[in-house]
């Protein structure tokens, strides 16, 4: 089982200035949102990409089985009611 804390920290290590918020876990099913500058200029699918990579070991072996990601650029996320 992987924590939240270490699904944290995992997208940290593929985004260094990522603010991560691990909202449900069961063990397999995470629900992530995660807020970086490096999402700027890019593409929805890019962003989840960039996220996927970070834990993409765990899903091939099964650890984590799911995860919803949303991700913001800072600006996005304040458009959105939410401070970094």
């Amino acid at each position: 089982m992987i924590s939240p804390d270490q699904v944290e920290a995992m997208i940290k290590v593929e985004i260094p200035d990522a603010q991560v918020r691990v909202l449900t876990n069961d063990g397999e099913h995470y629900e992530v949102i995660v807020v970086s500058p490096l999402f700027e200029g890019k593409r929805l699918v890019q962003q989840h990409q960039l996220v996927y990579r970070a834990i993409q070991n765990e899903i091939l072996t099964g650890a984590i089985h799911a995860m919803a990601v949303k991700t913001f650029t800072p600006q996005a996320w304040e458009s959105v009611g939410q401070a970094v």
